[in-house]
């Protein structure tokens, strides 16, 4: 994005378009992965439902922060586990921006 704004003036307005994968990058199928419903529950609440869409956070292996997944699909009941996206959710979309530089430094 920072490309688009080089040269712009101060008060300049503009409307550019990045395409898909520009901004937050491409999909990438290896960040789609099983998680077993018994490690979430060992992770948090062990009493938490999970349907398709839901987002959860997860902390990170040194436990200073989290990332999130969204749930993409839901295993049968007697393989517990549930399908997380940990692409970002514009990753392979195109993004359109609409600026006006307010000052140059």
């Amino acid at each position: 994005m920072e490309r688009r704004l080089l040269g712009l003036a101060e008060g300049a307005r503009a409307t550019f378009e990045l395409a898909p994968g520009e901004a937050f990058g491409e999909r990438n199928p290896e960040l789609l992965q099983r998680v077993k419903l018994a490690l979430l529950r060992e992770l948090g609440d062990p009493d938490a439902t999970y349907a398709v869409g839901d987002v959860v956070q997860f902390p990170t292996p040194d436990g200073g922060g989290s990332y999130a997944g969204v749930v993409r699909e839901v295993g049968p009941p007697d393989e517990g586990w549930l399908l997380f996206d940990f692409n970002h959710p514009l990753a392979g979309q195109p993004v359109r921006f609409e600026v006006q530089v307010i000052g140059v430094l």
